[in-house]
């Protein structure tokens, strides 16, 4: 699958999961009564982010992906989100600027060399271990965390809502 394909559209789709845990929570809560923004410092253990740092992380993992497959700089995001509105803005602006990308900004990006800041000194990864041996499974562990603290905490998600939307065609 070209690099494109297995980056863009995958992140874009999952992001607007994302968003509708979020629309999902604040429906939830209305209906409970309580201020949705409550959801935002839940987390499932101690030692594990928030809520909003795990949708923050899953914006930020999302927006670095094409830029360092592209060898292009991504916006600045500072994470300074407390409202649950204020992280669906943050979800929207992510797949805004993942829609600035084409199959061609990808060209050469399963061999680029992409250095991380975590990484040992003189140390890197290329592109396509980047994309599946970091990018997609970080993403999805703080998509799925996301789910989960929303779903343990007695919002009614279900599996469809964290596949989302299929692009399906017609048979035949």
């Amino acid at each position: 699958m070209p690099m494109f394909q297995a980056t863009v559209p995958v992140l874009i789709r999952s992001l607007g999961s994302l968003k509708s845990f979020l629309a999902e929570a604040s429906e939830s809560a209305e209906q409970r009564g309580f201020p949705a923004d409550r959801f935002l410092s839940l987390r499932l253990a101690p030692d594990m982010f928030d809520l909003c740092r795990n949708v923050q992380t899953a914006c930020d993992t999302a927006k670095f992906a094409p830029a360092r497959l592209s060898g292009k700089s991504a916006p600045s995001h500072p994470d300074t989100e407390t409202t649950m509105e204020e992280l669906v803005a943050r979800i929207e602006k992510t797949i805004e600027y993942l829609k600035t990308f084409n199959e061609e900004d990808f060209q050469g990006a399963a061999s680029r060399q992409i250095e991380l800041p975590f990484l040992p000194e003189g140390k890197c990864l290329l592109g396509d271990q980047y994309l599946n041996g970091f990018v997609l499974p970080n993403f999805y562990f703080h998509l799925t965390t996301t789910y989960s603290i929303l779903r343990h905490n007695g919002v009614l998600l279900g599996k469809r809502k964290f596949i989302g939307e299929l692009p399906l065609v017609d048979i035949g």
